[in-house]
């Protein structure tokens, strides 16, 4: 039996992911904070709350450790808050945003690790990262820094893995840019917060943007088909 867990499993790429992850035969369970479809395996928990987030993601592994073959643990939750030039970004949304989309990613690695390891199966961690971490875009400092964060968190995760005696593969991976609420946001921002907006609001108006049907298509083959602990540990899925 293959187990996935999936943060913000609710919505967007997290909610395809989600649903083909299951199709595909393997019991998945969700973390979001809302869960509007009620959808039967998501645990309503806002990521930020790593003591309890922390506590179910070890549950559902304590759950499955005796009839499991894998364990993968995908962290998909993000958010894209606050697009404003440094000088005016909000203190409350720079908090929140960090704890999201790095220190909550961070927590439940730690768990994850920790928890699985006397496993002998396979155990996989897949982050969903960004070429913002990888490319500075005036109006992004902060998703920039979270995701360039979240990439080396990785890389120094595989670099400790290696000398596992139960190894856990980790990839942080790019997935292209996606037709999503987040894109929502970043078009309803003014060129002032996000001087490349214009480039945005032509990438929705010309179709270059995937769907989040598409792109989890292609995160599930990769996730499938990849020795992680072989794998480039910083990842675009464009060129895998």
């Amino acid at each position: 039996m293959d187990i996935v867990i999936i943060t913000g499993a609710s919505k967007g790429i997290g909610k395809e992911l989600y649903k083909q992850f299951g199709e595909d035969g393997a019991a998945v369970y969700g973390l979001a904070r809302s869960n509007p479809d009620q959808l039967e395996h998501i645990k309503e928990v806002d990521v930020t709350d790593t003591e309890k987030a922390s506590a179910l993601l070890k549950s559902i592994v304590m759950r499955h450790l005796d009839k499991a073959g894998s364990f993968t643990l995908i962290n998909n939750a993000g958010v894209i808050d606050p697009i404003s030039l440094t000088g005016a970004l909000p203190a409350e949304e720079v908090e929140r945003a960090v704890q999201v989309n790095l220190t909550a990613p961070i927590q439940l690695i730690n768990t994850f690790i920790a928890s699985l390891e006397e496993f002998t199966g396979t155990k996989k961690v897949l982050n969903i990262s960004s070429g913002a971490g990888r490319y500075a875009y005036e109006g992004w400092s902060i998703y920039c820094a979270t995701k360039a964060g979240l990439d080396q968190f990785s890389a120094v995760v595989a670099l400790e893995q290696r000398q596992a005696a139960n190894p856990v593969g980790i990839v942080s991976i790019a997935p292209g840019i996606i037709d999503t609420g987040m894109q929502e946001t970043i078009r309803s921002s003014s060129a002032e917060q996000f001087p490349h907006l214009e480039k945005f609001v032509n990438y929705k108006e010309q179709g270059q943007l995937s769907t989040a049907e598409e792109t989890a298509g292609q995160l599930l083959r990769f996730t499938k088909e990849t020795n992680f602990l072989e794998a480039e540990t910083i990842s675009d899925i464009r060129q895998t």
